[in-house]
């Protein structure tokens, strides 16, 4: 037994106070995950969905975690202004992993649609609490499930479409004092778990902007599980945009079941962060459903990130496209492992997942694993990588026409990353990232842009 052993110590001394901060519903299922957390502990890089990270060094250090509650000293509303120009949004925040609640006014939703805490919807989200992210086939998500003690509930009912975006942006603040693993009282390392459940009925659609952020400069370890039910004839965009700092140490895995004739756009960006580990499974049950799935990485210095899909089509006339671009520089390390998976039955599967890398110096590394598993005889799937570095000829070309070296990078690194961005639905966020990656690649975007407690 290696760094989980301290996890297990924690969850046997500490349950009783787990459970009386959190509700019936998240207690229901603790102890199961506990036992499936005991039973498979962290995984190693031997397993092949995890061969890119370390996840047993990544959880090794004494984390301190919030189980008592307290009130974490931050007004998000004056701290954080994560403005996208001309896109309104609803604004909600979750910090650490507490939803927070506030009197100050908020977008109009239409009738029926909840944005609000896991804890406070009991007989809507018992149905689906924890069905998605089976706690014995992941030991993050296991993980994640012990500890977890509040989130965020998305629920749009029948037929409903909200106009306006969700924006939540999901804050990591340290609190005065915390519950150590080990006995000091307040560490410099700090975990949170957080908690995800979005459910869309039958004909609802919805748009959601996540934006991770860092308030404290202190070593961050934040799980993250995302649950996301998409009804028939439902529509769900989902964008993931990090931008904390080295420091910060996120793994996040989303799981995603679609129904018949359902569409699902999800996008991830990392714009800035330590070491990132994301997943995604996501799952055809219906006929006739579609996904887009894009993913851009700009990594330097000795950030790490590592991206993990598995599309699983288990019914005949699906859709999927994935597209995952990065840019290494420095140190950097990047990994994509992707699979598409066609069981039997599924046929009629169209499926295209591409993988295109640029590594802008001799130390940066990339790993790139795109697979397919096929077991129906008429589908049309086809997957491809590409590592590679600036290409020279273009290079030469703008240095002959007075553009020097470093702008023509910039100018080479911004087309290349922008195919991603084009594809996204927002216009608006469209721009912003446009705006943002530009200044990410000239070294201007070192903090969380917007927030004056990173400052």
């Amino acid at each position: 037994m290696g760094s989980e052993q301290q996890y297990i110590d924690l969850y046997e001394q500490c349950r009783t106070m787990i459970c009386a901060h959190s509700s019936d519903v998240m207690n229901s299922v603790r102890d199961e995950a506990f036992e499936h957390f005991k039973a498979q502990g962290f995984p190693s890089k031997k397993v092949e969905r995890y061969k890119y990270t370390d996840m047993q060094q990544l959880f090794a250090p004494d984390y301190g975690l919030n189980l008592n509650r307290l009130q974490i000293p931050v007004d998000p509303y004056n701290a954080f202004r994560c403005d996208v120009p001309n896109l309104s949004t609803s604004l909600y925040f979750v910090v650490n992993d507490m939803f927070y609640h506030d009197d100050k006014p908020k977008g109009h939703l239409p009738e029926g649609v909840i944005v609000g805490s896991l804890c406070d919807h009991p007989e809507l989200v018992a149905k689906y609490y924890s069905k998605l992210a089976k706690t014995s086939e992941d030991a993050i998500t296991a993980l994640n499930t012990m500890f977890a003690q509040d989130g965020l509930y998305v629920y749009v009912p029948r037929n409903v479409k909200v106009d306006r975006a969700i924006q939540v942006i999901n804050i990591l603040k340290a609190p005065g004092n915390l519950s150590p693993l080990t006995s000091h009282p307040s560490p410099l390392n700090i975990m949170v778990n957080r908690r995800v459940l979005i459910i869309l009925e039958e004909g609802a659609e919805i748009k959601m902007l996540f934006c991770d952020h860092a308030a404290d400069d202190r070593n961050f370890l934040a799980t993250q599980v995302i649950e996301a039910y998409v009804g028939e004839n439902a529509s769900l965009d989902l964008y993931c945009m990090e931008e904390t700092h080295h420091k910060n140490v996120r793994v996040s895995n989303v799981y995603i079941d679609q129904q018949a004739n359902s569409r699902v756009n999800h996008n991830v960006i990392t714009l800035h962060n330590g070491i990132t580990r994301n997943k995604l499974d996501l799952t055809f049950s219906g006929e006739g459903a579609e996904c887009q799935c894009y993913g851009c990485v700009i990594a330097d210095k000795q950030q790490h990130v590592d991206n993990n899909t598995l599309i699983t089509h288990r019914v005949p006339h699906c859709t999927s496209n994935e597209l995952y671009k990065y840019v290494l520089d420095d140190k950097a390390v990047g990994a994509f492992a992707g699979k598409v998976l066609v069981e039997h039955g599924a046929q009629k599967t169209t499926s295209q997942m591409t993988n295109q890398n640029l590594t802008a110096t001799k130390e940066a590394r990339m790993y790139t694993q795109p697979m397919l598993e096929i077991y129906a005889d008429d589908v049309k799937c086809a997957h491809g990588s590409t590592v590679g570095q600036l290409n020279d000829a273009a290079l030469f070309y703008m240095r002959q026409r007075g553009i020097s070296l470093e702008e023509a990078k910039l100018l080479l690194q911004n087309a290349f990353i922008n195919e991603v961005i084009d594809h996204m639905a927002l216009e608006p966020l469209r721009d912003r990232l446009h705006y943002l990656v530009e200044k990410r690649f000239r070294g201007e975007l070192n903090k969380c842009s917007g927030c004056r407690l990173c400052k």
